[in-house]
């Protein structure tokens, strides 16, 4: 499992990093180990204003389908087309080529509340 320490995560399992005033979004690779084969994505909408907690998104798979959450309040900027064609990137790549969206932050701090690698692995491992 990987957990790449230059993101943030948050215990629904998608993952958040900073990139000039953008926050790109994705899942984790516990998210998309444990939903099994990816094989639909659907985005949010562009220019769709969000809330931290708030269900923006849907992966479906094989085994089940499962809500993204907005880790950051703020403006949906950018989705990665490349899911609706190719939605098995979130497997094969889930913090490169398999990112979900970007969101342009309204509220300051909120990326620092989510936690660290070492937090969320420890926080995986207990579950």
């Amino acid at each position: 499992m990987d957990y790449p320490e230059t993101l943030k995560y948050s215990q629904s399992h998608e993952w958040a990093r900073q990139d000039g005033d953008k926050v790109v979004v994705g899942i984790t690779d516990y998210a998309q180990e444990q939903l099994g084969d990816v094989v639909f994505v659907e985005l949010p909408s562009l220019g769709k204003t969000v809330s931290a907690g708030e269900a923006i998104a849907v992966v479906e798979s094989v085994k089940t389908a499962s809500d993204i959450y907005a880790p950051v309040s703020g403006e949906i900027v950018e989705t990665n087309a490349a899911l609706a064609d190719k939605p098995e990137l979130l497997n094969q790549s889930p913090f490169g080529e398999g990112w979900m969206f970007k969101i342009r932050p309204s509220q300051t701090g909120e990326l620092d509340g989510l936690m660290s690698a070492a937090a969320y692995r420890q926080w995986v491992e207990s579950q």
